[in-house]
């Protein structure tokens, strides 16, 4: 599945002034993220776990 056709929203974590934008798209496998104002760089893409695992990480730290 290319980056065009997935369904992106904002993370909650982003600013409202647009000026923190990170964008997320989630699949049966991976999780995507990317900065939407700068759609030139691929988007990070990780698989479900090792996101499970980055979300533990943030939320205790």
């Amino acid at each position: 599945m290319s980056a065009t056709e997935l369904v992106w929203f904002k993370s909650s974590y982003s600013g409202s002034a647009g000026d923190d934008c990170v964008e997320v798209a989630t699949t049966e496998h991976a999780i995507h993220v990317r900065d939407s104002k700068d759609l030139t760089r691929p988007a990070f893409t990780v698989g479900r776990e090792g996101w499970e695992r980055f979300v533990r990480y943030a939320v205790d730290h």
